[in-house]
Order: structure tokens, then C-alpha cells, then sequence
């Protein structure tokens, strides 16, 4: 019970940090398609500067750093040149993607996966099973819980919500809904940053190329499966996480005569169930983020 637990923290920690940074951006109105583009390239930027340089701690702010100023760069195509959010938010992930390989092949002269000295310090062999967590899988449950308490219990959060759902209203008493979006987008490109970062350094120490695989997609998802919540959106992960896990321990006991493709299919299966089942609980409401911003 304990590895399951271990493995699914181990697993969902990245998009947990990535679906933290989605759901601020919609909180303050913008559905951003973006992640799997600020998850890539804080992956790539954490094991590059780290084997560039030689420290974990260069590495991991080095993905924060680019991870916000791509937000800031979402924020000045939507704000300031009002392009369609979810355009924008797609022509990010694609300039992640396309991003970090053309990185990698001008860096290294092939897009062969380039592997990091050292990794996000873990717990140690002393602890046990428990041993391989590492310092942002444990500091996790506390920013969900830090964000929960910024959204739910501060001016701020409010003010986020209002320029979000009414900005017409917010600026009537003094909230400057522009202002709001750039100071969620920056805080969540340090979220999907330090996600980024997980992912690549944290039990793998490698990047490859595409290796996100949709999981900024999946965490979008978990923000709507959650309705923006932090506890939901993480329990939402966690869902996704803990399907993933189950279809590769199928795959491990059942061998071959459980096809390959289905298992690899399961947790896209799963967030696709999860949406499905979010519309229904919800009367197949959709919202356009487009109309959640002020023209």
C-alpha cells in the first residue's frame, strides 16, 4: 500500500505543480493551453543548466525563470495584443515543444536524451521506501494548502476570482483585471516551472525530447475536472496518476496478453471520463475563456 502511495505522489507531483498553475490562470480568466509548453521547457531548462553548470539549484531556477517569462509572454499576446487565449495558449505548447528540440539539437548536435549530474535531493536510503521522495514531492501537499488559503481566505483571492468571473465589476471597485492576469500567470509559471523541473530531475534525472507526453494537456483537464479548486484539481491528478500506475502494473503482472496500446491509453481514457463526468455533474455547461475577458 505504502509503494502505491509513493509511486502515484511520485507520478502526479509534477502535474499537480502544473495544474496549480492552470488553475490560477482561470481563476483570473484565462484557460491556458499553454502548460505542456511551460512544462517542457522547465524540464528541458532544469537538465540542461544542471549539467551545464553542475547544480541542481542553477537547474531548477533556471526552469522557473523561463517558465515565467513565457507566461509573461502569454500575458502581453492576450492582454496587450488580444489574441484569443486558447489560440495563444496552443501556439505556446507548440513553441515549447518545437522549442526545446531545436534547443537540444543546437546544444548537443542530436536530439539524443541528455542526462543530469545529480537530481532534486531525496529523503535518503534511512527513510526507507519512503526514501525516494524528493523535495518538491514533499513540499506538494503545502502549496496546495498555501494555495488554497491565498484563493479561498485572502483579499487577493477574491480580487482574482472577481476580475475572473465579472471584470467589468472588479474595476469598478479599484481591481485592475490586466494586472491580476499577469500576477496569476507569473505565479503560475513558477508553479509549472518547479513541475517541469520534478519531472525531469526528480527520479529521472534526463530530458528527452516530447518527453511530457500530454501531461500539461492532463492537467488542464484535472483544472476543469477540479472546477478550479486546489484540493480538487489535485485529487483530479491524483486520479489520473493512480490509473497510469494501475495500467503499468497490468501490463507488469499480465505481460503480453495485456495489450501495449490499451494500457498506454488508460489515463488519457481516464481525463477524457474525468471531463465527461465534470460536464454532466455540472448540466454540460462549457465555458469560453474568451468570454470570461473584458473587451
Amino acid at each position: 500500500m505504502i509503494s502505491l502511495v509513493v509511486a502515484v505522489l511520485r507520478e502526479a507531483t509534477p502535474m499537480i505543480y502544473v495544474a496549480m498553475a492552470g488553475m490560477l490562470a482561470q481563476r483570473a480568466g484565462v484557460w491556458n493551453l499553454g502548460l505542456e509548453g511551460l512544462m517542457i521547457t522547465g524540464a528541458c531548462a532544469g537538465v540542461v543548466i544542471t549539467e551545464r553548470v553542475g547544480s541542481v539549484l542553477a537547474g531548477v531556477a533556471g526552469a522557473v525563470l523561463f517558465s515565467v517569462l513565457l507566461s509573461v509572454l502569454l500575458w502581453v499576446v492576450i492582454e496587450k495584443l488580444r489574441a484569443n487565449p486558447i489560440i495563444a495558449g496552443l501556439g505556446l505548447t507548440g513553441l515549447g515543444l518545437s522549442g526545446t528540440d531545436l534547443a537540444i539539437q543546437a546544444i548537443y548536435g542530436s536530439e539524443a536524451a541528455v542526462t543530469a549530474p545529480a537530481g532534486i535531493p531525496t529523503l535518503g536510503p534511512a527513510y526507507g521506501i519512503l526514501g525516494v521522495l524528493d523535495v518538491l514531492v514533499l513540499l506538494m501537499p503545502f502549496t496546495v494548502l498555501a494555495l488554497w488559503v491565498l484563493l479561498r481566505r485572502t483579499r487577493f483571492g477574491l480580487r482574482l476570482a472577481a476580475c475572473g468571473e465579472h471584470p467589468f465589476a472588479a474595476r469598478s471597485v479599484g481591481a485592475d483585471p490586466g494586472r491580476m492576469r499577469l500576477l496569476a500567470l507569473v505565479l503560475g509559471g513558477v508553479l509549472a516551472g518547479l513541475g517541469g523541473a520534478d519531472l525531469s530531475l526528480g527520479g529521472l534525472q534526463i530530458f528527452s525530447i516530447n518527453m511530457t507526453a500530454g501531461r500539461g494537456f492532463m492537467a488542464f483537464a484535472a483544472v476543469i475536472f477540479g472546477a478550479a479548486h486546489p484540493l480538487g484539481t489535485t485529487l483530479a491528478v491524483l486520479f489520473f496518476s493512480l490509473v497510469e500506475y494501475l495500467g503499468i502494473k497490468a501490463q507488469l503482472v499480465f505481460g503480453e496478453n495485456a495489450p501495449r496500446d490499451f494500457i498506454l491509453m488508460l489515463p488519457y481514457l481516464a481525463t477524457v471520463l474525468g471531463i465527461w463526468i465534470s460536464a454532466r455533474l455540472r448540466g454540460g455547461a462549457v465555458v469560453n475563456s474568451a468570454e470570461l475577458r473584458d473587451s
